[in-house]
C-alpha cells in the first residue's frame, strides 16, 4: 500500500523488516518477523483436538486407582497372622478351618432391595419371603458404592476394593482380574468351582472355573433364553457332588429394567421365577446335609439396584441399596428375631466368603465380616476371625497411608489386640467362665469398633490420583482454551482468518529452552520416590512429544498475549467514534454461557443441569420473541446498531481509521447499503408465522419437558414416558409413534432427492416394524401382540436404509468436488446425510421418545424459516442458539449426569451377538443424539445460506469496493451494489481500509459475472474505463452501465477482461486512463484461468503479475522474489508508472459462516470443559463428587470428543467451499 502510495520498492521492504502490519489495525512488534495465515475454522478445530488429548490426559489421573496392596497375589502360602497370647503359648497359628462345606451363590443382577423386602417380594417371592421372616437366614441390604455397574461390582463382591469410575469403560470389555480375590484364593487352595450365567466372570477370571456355561450380558432384549440357558444345568449339577462352589448370575431382571423399567409387568414374572430356582437350590443343600459334617450356605444378592427408569450407574438410593440374604441351617433362629434387614457394605462379603471357606482374606478387601454368620461360633473362635480381618486391615492401612499410625482404627486395632492377648492369656490359664466372656464381649467390641475405623479410613484413601497426569492435562486444556478466547476477535471477523506471527530467532530461543526445563522436570517427577505416574510409563519418545507440545502452546498464548496488548495501545489511540450497543441477543448468549459455566462449581446444579438448560432455552425464545416484534412493528431504527472497531469487521465489511477517526461518510454509506429488514414487508401467514414462531417453540419444549422426567428431584415424578410405556397404553403408544415418523419423513423427504424420499420412506416404515416385532408396538388389526422377536430381520433392514442414504449424500459431497460450481449439489448431499442420520436415531430411540425427535425437526424447521432467515443472524449467534438448543434436547431424551440413564439398549439393536465396536457406536450416538442431530443441522443451515443466490445472511461472505484514502478527498459515494440477477455473492459495499490487503491488490476469483455490477455516484474526474485505444466516458457509465460495459467487450462471462484505472494527465481536463494499474481476474478457480492485464497475458503466479513484489495472498507472508514484467518474465518491471498513482480500487472476499461457526462451536463446548476441571480438581478430596462428578466428567469428555469430530467436519466442509 506504501508502494501505491508513491514510495519505492526499498523503501516499503525497509518499513516491511521493522513494522508488519498482520491484522486490521494491530501491528506486531519488531521481535516478531513474518506471518503465517491460517482459517479459523482450522485454527478451532486444531485446538479441540489437542484439549480432547488434555482431558484425556486429566481423565486418566483423575479417576483413581483402587486402594490395593503392593505385596502382590504370589504370596498365597504366607503364614496367617498368629494369635495375641500376651506371653502365652497357644496352638492357633493357622487359618481356622472352614465353616460350610459348599457355597452357593446366586446373584441376580439388579435385584433391588424393594424387589425383596417390599411389596413385590411378598407378592412374587413368596418363599423367599419366608425364610428372611421365619427361616434360618440373615437379611441385609447391600449399598454398593457407585459406579453401580455389573463388572466394577463382581470386583468388589469377590475382591472386596472399592472399584473406580474407569472401571465403567472396562465394563464393556473386561479383562482379565490380576487384583487377589476370593475365586483365586480358593482355585489355589483346590476348590472346584462351577459357574453359569453372565461371561463376564468368565473374563475376569479365565481358567478358574472347573466347567462353566457364559451369556451374553450386554444383548438386553433378550430376557428369558439368558435364564433358561442358566437354570437348565441346575438339575443336572445340583445332583453332583463333585463340586464347592456353584455360582450363578442371573441377568433377566436386569434386562428388563433396561428394556421397560422397574414398574414393568414383567418384573413379577422374573421375579416369581427367580423364587421357584431359589427354593430348588435350597431345598436341595438340605437333603444333601445330612450326609456331611458342615452345613451349607446359600447366598442370594445383587450386584446393583435398578434406578425408576430402569437403568443403572449412579448413586441414587434405588441404584445402590441390593438385596442380599445368607442361607445356612448353622444360622439358628431366635425366638422373637423380627429379622429387619440391617445395612451393610457390599465389600464385606468378600471377607465373610474367605472365612467360611477357609481361605485368607484378600489383601486389598476393604469390608468387614459378617459378624451374624460367625455369632454362633465360641468366643475363641468369633475373636480369632475378627483379629484376622483386623490385621488384614491394618496392613492395607499401612501400605496405603504414610502417617498410618495417628489414623484412629490403626490405634484402636492396637488397643484390641492387647487386650485379645490378655483374655487368650486368661483363657489358657482356664480362669472363670463369667471372666472370660465379660473380658470376651469387651473385646469383641473393641475390635469391631476398630474393623469400622479402618475400613473408613481406607474408603477415604480410595481415590489416589495421579496428579501429574492431572496437572499436565489442565495445562493443556487451559492453554487451549486461553489461545482460543484470545483468538476469538480476530476468528469472528469477516475474513475469518488468523495472522500467526511468527516469532524471531531470539523470541524462538524462548520456546526452545521450555521443552528442555519441562523435559528436567519431568525426569525429576519420575525418577522421584514413589513416581509411579501414566506419563512416566510412556516412551521418552511419546512424553516428550507431550512437552513439546505444552511449550508449544505456551509460547503461542504469549504471542497472542503481546499481540493483544499491542492492538490494545492502537485501539487506545483510535477510539470508535460510534455510540452504539450490542444486542439483547448477544447478552443472553454470554450471560448464559457464563452463568452455565459458573453452575458446575455446584453438586445440586449438576445434579439439576436440566432445569438449567430448561430455562436458557426458554429465556432465549422470549428474547427472539422480542427482537422480532421489535422488527415487525417498530422497524430496523429501533433495532441497537452494532459498533465496529478498528481493525473489526463491520458485519463482514472490513472497517479501520485512515490515520484518524472515521468520518461520518463512512458510517453513513454502509447504513445506506444495508438491506432492510424482511420483516416488516411479510404479510398474509407468513407474517402470523414469524410472529407465532417463538411460541410455538415454547410450547413443543413444554410438552417434551413432561415426557421424561430427569435429574434427581424430579425424577420420581410422573411423566408422560411412563405413561406411555405402560401396557396399558400400547395403543396410544403405537398411534403417537406412527404420526412421530409421519412427521418425521414430512419434515425430513423435502430437500432430498428421489431415492432417498423412497428410501426413507421404507426405512421409517421398517422401524415401526421394528417395534411391533419386539413387542413394543401394534399394528392397526392386532389387539395384543404375543409373538415377540428379537426383530434381528427389521432392524438390520433399516441399517441397510440408513447406509444408502449416507452413500447417496457421501456422492454427492465428492461430486461437488468436481463441480465447484453446483452448490445443489453440495447442499443435497449435506442433507441427505443429516437424513440418515434422523433415521438412525429413529431407529436406536426408545418409541416413546420418537415424538422428541420429530418436535426436534419441527423446531429446527420454524427457527430456519421464520427465525434465522428473516432476522438474518450472524453465524456465531446461530451457532450459540444450535449448541443450546442441541444440549436442551440431551435432557429432553431422558438423559441426566448419571450413568444410569445411558440406554445401552440401543447399542444392540438388529444384534444377535455382542459386537464391542458397533455397541459402543451405537450406544453413544443414540445418547448424544441431541448434540448431534443439531450441529449436523448447523453445518446444513449455513451451508444452504451462503449459496443462496440473493444473500440474506452474512454466511455467504461481502464483497466491498475498497478505496484507499489519502490526503486528497473523494468526491460522491463510491458504492458497489448489485442488480439482484446474478450469483456473484455480495452483500453490501462500504470503505475499506488499506490494512484489510496488506501490500495491494488482493485478487479474487470468480468474478467473471462482473458485468452484472453496477458503479454508481462516480466522479467524473476520478473514473472511466479503457479499453483498447478507446476510452469510456464517464456518462457511458452512469447512465448505460450494463449495455455500455458488455458493449465495450468488458463484461460478457469467460471473457479476457482489461480492465485498467487512471493515470493523470497533465493539461488533461479529464483523466486519461493507460493500461497498467488494475486487473480483474477471471478463471474458475483461485489464481487460475486466464486473464490479460497491462496489455498481455499474466503468468500464472501473481507475484510474477507486476502487483506486488512482496505479499503473497495464498501463503499470507512476504516473498523475496523479484519482480519482473509480465510481458517480459525475465525483465524488471519499470515500477515508475505503478508508484505514481494515487488511488486504486480492488475487490476482496470477506467472511466464511463456517469457519466462525466451528470456532464459535469449539469455544463454547471449551469452557464449560476447562472450568469443570478446574472444579473438580480443587474438590477431588470430597467423597460426594464420586456420586455426581465423575459421571459429569465422563459425559464432558465424551461431549468434547465429539465436539472435535464436529469440528474436522465443519473445516471439511469449509475446505469445500473455498475450493467452491
Amino acid at each position: 500500500s506504501r508502494l501505491l502510495g508513491g514510495g519505492s520498492l526499498e523503501a516499503e521492504a525497509g518499513a516491511f523488516g521493522r513494522d508488519v502490519t498482520w491484522s486490521p489495525g494491530t501491528r506486531i512488534p519488531a521481535r516478531l518477523v513474518g506471518t503465517m495465515r491460517l482459517g479459523s475454522g482450522t485454527f478451532a478445530a486444531c485446538c479441540v483436538v489437542i484439549e480432547v488429548l488434555g482431558v484425556a490426559l486429566f481423565l486418566r489421573g483423575f479417576f483413581p486407582a483402587p486402594v490395593c496392596s503392593f505385596s502382590g497375589t504370589e504370596h498365597q502360602t504366607e503364614s496367617p497372622a498368629p494369635e495375641p497370647s500376651a506371653g502365652a503359648i497357644s496352638n492357633w497359628t493357622k487359618l481356622p478351618p472352614p465353616l460350610f462345606s459348599k457355597v452357593v451363590i446366586m446373584l441376580i443382577d439388579a435385584l433391588r432391595d424393594d424387589f425383596v423386602f417390599g411389596s413385590k417380594g411378598v407378592k412374587f417371592m413368596p418363599y423367599t419371603t419366608y425364610l428372611v421372616e421365619k427361616g434360618s437366614s440373615h437379611s441385609f441390604v447391600a449399598e454398593a458404592k457407585p459406579p453401580t455397574v455389573t463388572m466394577p461390582r463382581i470386583k468388589a463382591l469377590m475382591t472386596g476394593s472399592l472399584p473406580g469410575f474407569i472401571d465403567v469403560v472396562r465394563n464393556l470389555n473386561s479383562p482379565t482380574l490380576l487384583e487377589d480375590n476370593v475365586i483365586t484364593r480358593a482355585k489355589a487352595a483346590g476348590k472346584r468351582i462351577i459357574f453359569y450365567g453372565d461371561e463376564t466372570w468368565v473374563k475376569l477370571f479365565p481358567k478358574h472355573f472347573v466347567e462353566y456355561d457364559g451369556t451374553t450380558s450386554f444383548f438386553v432384549s433378550d430376557y428369558t433364553e439368558v435364564d433358561d440357558n442358566v437354570t437348565r444345568h441346575l438339575d443336572k449339577v445340583l445332583k453332583r457332588h463333585d463340586w464347592d462352589v456353584l455360582i450363578l448370575h442371573y441377568l433377566g431382571l436386569d434386562h428388563i429394567g433396561h428394556i421397560s423399567g422397574p414398574n414393568s409387568p414383567l418384573i413379577g414374572r422374573k421375579l416369581s421365577e427367580m423364587d421357584s430356582v431359589l427354593m430348588k437350590i435350597h431345598t436341595s443343600l438340605l437333603s444333601e446335609e445330612r450326609e456331611t459334617l458342615l452345613p451349607n450356605l446359600l447366598v442370594l444378592c445383587g450386584d446393583h439396584g435398578m434406578s425408576e427408569a430402569g437403568g443403572h450407574g449412579a448413586s441414587s438410593v434405588e441404584e445402590v441399596n441390593t438385596a442380599m440374604i445368607l442361607i445356612s441351617s448353622a444360622f439358628e433362629r431366635k425366638p422373637g428375631d423380627l429379622r429387619r434387614p440391617k445395612y451393610i457394605q457390599q465389600t464385606d462379603l468378600a471377607a465373610t466368603l474367605s472365612i467360611g471357606l477357609g481361605l485368607p482374606i484378600p489383601k486389598s478387601s476393604i469390608g468387614n465380616l459378617i459378624f451374624p454368620v460367625v455369632e454362633g461360633k465360641p468366643m475363641r473362635e468369633q475373636l480369632r476371625f475378627l483379629h484376622l480381618n483386623t490385621v488384614q486391615l491394618s496392613k492395607l492401612l499401612q501400605e496405603n497411608v504414610p502417617s498410618y499410625k495417628k489414623e484412629p482404627g490403626f490405634e484402636q486395632f492396637k488397643v484390641s489386640e492387647r487386650l485379645h492377648g490378655n483374655w487368650v492369656r486368661l483363657y489358657l490359664e482356664e480362669n472363670s467362665s463369667e471372666v472370660l466372656s465379660n473380658l470376651g464381649s469387651k473385646v469383641r467390641r473393641q475390635y469391631l469398633d476398630a474393623l469400622r475405623a479402618l475400613s473408613l479410613s481406607l474408603s477415604r484413601q480410595a481415590a489416589q490420583y495421579d496428579v501429574y497426569s492431572m496437572a499436565v492435562g489442565t495445562v493443556l486444556v487451559l492453554e487451549v482454551l486461553a489461545l482460543l478466547l484470545l483468538s476469538g476477535p480476530r476468528a469472528l471477523s469477516g475474513k475469518a482468518e488468523l495472522d500467526v506471527p511468527l516469532p524471531s530467532p531470539a523470541f524462538s530461543l524462548l520456546c526452545y529452552l521450555l521443552p528442555l526445563g519441562l523435559a528436567a522436570l519431568h525426569v525429576t517427577v519420575c525418577t522421584s520416590a514413589g513416581g509411579t505416574c501414566y506419563l512416566c510409563s510412556l516412551p521418552w519418545l511419546t512424553a516428550g512429544g507431550v512437552m513439546v507440545l505444552v511449550s508449544t502452546l505456551l509460547c503461542a498464548v504469549l504471542s497472542a498475549l503481546t499481540g493483544m496488548f499491542a492492538g490494545g495501545k492502537r485501539l487506545s489511540k483510535n477510539p470508535p467514534q460510534c455510540n452504539s450497543r450490542s444486542s439483547e441477543l448477544d447478552l443472553l448468549i454470554l450471560l448464559g454461557t457464563v452463568g452455565h459455566t459458573l453452575s458446575l462449581g455446584a453438586s445440586s446444579f449438576i445434579e439439576e443441569e436440566p432445569q438449567t438448560w430448561y430455562f436458557l432455552v426458554n429465556t432465549l425464545c422470549l428474547a427472539l420473541c422480542h427482537e422480532i416484534y421489535r422488527n415487525c412493528f417498530l422497524g430496523d431504527d429501533c433495532a441497537p446498531q452494532r459498533c465496529p472497531h478498528a481493525g473489526e469487521d463491520f458485519d463482514g465489511v472490513a472497517v479501520a481509521p485512515q490515520g484518524k477517526s472515521p468520518g461520518p461518510d463512512v458510517w453513513e454509506l454502509d447504513r445506506a447499503s444495508r438491506h432492510p429488514s424482511p420483516l416488516g414487508a411479510l404479510r398474509g401467514p407468513d407474517r402470523w408465522m414469524v410472529l407465532a414462531s417463538p411460541w410455538l417453540i415454547l410450547t413443543c419444549c413444554r410438552l417434551l419437558r413432561s415426557l421424561n422426567q430427569t435429574g434427581v428431584q424430579w425424577a420420581h415424578r410422573p411423566d408422560l414416558g411412563h405413561w406411555l410405556t405402560s401396557p396399558d397404553h400400547k395403543v396410544e403408544l403405537s398411534v403417537l409413534a406412527a404420526v412421530s415418523l409421519i412427521m418425521i419423513f414430512v419434515l425430513v423427504q423435502k430437500r432430498c432427492s428421489l431415492a432417498s424420499k423412497v428410501t426413507m420412506a421404507f426405512g421409517l416404515l421398517g422401524i415401526y416394524c421394528y417395534r411391533v416385532a419386539i413387542g413394543n408396538l401394534l399394528f392397526p388389526w392386532q389387539q395384543n401382540n404375543k409373538d415377540i422377536s428379537k426383530g434381528i430381520t427389521e432392524a438390520r433392514f433399516v441399517y441397510v436404509f440408513v447406509l444408502g442414504i449416507l452413500f447417496t449424500g457421501t456422492k454427492g459431497l465428492l461430486k461437488s468436488q468436481i463441480t465447484a460450481d453446483d452448490f445443489t449439489v453440495k447442499t443435497v448431499g449435506l442433507w441427505e446425510i443429516y437424513s440418515g442420520l434422523v433415521l438412525l436415531a429413529a431407529l436406536l430411540l426408545r418409541p416413546h421418545n420418537l415424538p422428541v425427535l420429530a418436535l426436534s425437526l419441527v423446531i429446527q424447521t420454524i427457527m430456519t424459516q421464520f427465525v434465522w432467515r428473516p432476522l438474518r443472524h450472524n453465524a456465531a449467534e446461530v451457532t450459540v442458539m444450535h449448541y443450546w438448543f442441541g444440549q436442551a434436547f440431551f435432557y429432553f431424551q431422558g438423559n441426566s449426569n448419571s450413568i444410569a440413564t445411558v440406554d445401552i439398549s440401543a447399542g444392540f439393536v438388529g444384534l444377535d451377538a455382542y459386537v464391542e465396536i458397533p455397541a459402543m457406536l451405537l450406544t453413544t450416538f443414540a445418547t448424544y443424539t441431541g448434540p448431534v442431530l443439531w450441529a449436523s443441522h448447523l453445518v446444513n443451515f449455513l451451508t444452504s445460506e451462503a449459496s443462496r443466490p440473493a444473500p440474506e445472511t452474512q454466511a455467504s461472505g461481502t464483497l466491498c469496493l475498497c478505496t484507499k484514502l489519502t490526503s486528497t478527498s473523494v468526491d460522491g459515494a463510491k458504492i458497489l451494489e448489485q442488480e439482484n440477477k446474478g450469483q456473484l455473492p455480495l452483500r453490501r459495499v462500504g470503505f475499506c481500509s488499506e490494512a484489510a490487503a496488506p501490500g495491494g491488490l488482493h485478487l479474487l476469483s470468480k468474478v467473471a459475472n462482473c458485468h452484472l455490477l453496477r458503479l454508481r455516484e462516480l466522479s467524473p474526474h476520478w473514473l472511466s474505463l479503457w479499453k483498447g485505444p478507446q476510452s469510456v466516458s464517464s456518462e457511458c457509465v452512469k447512465s448505460k452501465h450494463k449495455e455500455c460495459l458488455v458493449e465495450r467487450g468488458v463484461g460478457s462471462a469467460g471473457s479476457q477482461l482489461s480492465t485498467d484505472a487512471l493515470m493523470p494527465q497533465e493539461g488533461a481536463a479529464e483523466p486519461a486512463l493507460r493500461p497498467g494499474a488494475l486487473c480483474w481476474v477471471l478463471g474458475e478457480r483461485p489464481w487460475g484461468g486466464r486473464r490479460r492485464c497491462f496489455g498481455a497475458q499474466l503468468s500464472r503466479d501473481p507475484l510474477r503479475d507486476g502487483l506486488d513484489p512482496k505479499w503473497d495472498p495464498r501463503r499470507g507472508r512476504v516473498s523475496q522474489r523479484p519482480q519482473t514484467r509480465p510481458d517480459r518474465p525475465d525483465t524488471p518491471l519499470d515500477t515508475t508508472r505503478i508508484s505514481s498513482l494515487r488511488d486504486f480500487l480492488f475487490i476482496v472476499y470477506i467472511g466464511s459462516a463456517l469457519s466462525h461457526a466451528c470456532f464459535c462451536y469449539a469455544l463454547i463446548c471449551s469452557v464449560p470443559v476447562s472450568a469443570y476441571i478446574i472444579f473438580v480438581t480443587s474438590l477431588r478430596y470430597h467423597l460426594f463428587i464420586w456420586s455426581v462428578f465423575s459421571p459429569k466428567l465422563l459425559y464432558e469428555g465424551m461431549h468434547l470428543l465429539i465436539t472435535a469430530a464436529v469440528c474436522v467436519f465443519f473445516t471439511a466442509m469449509d475446505q469445500t467451499n473455498t475450493k467452491s
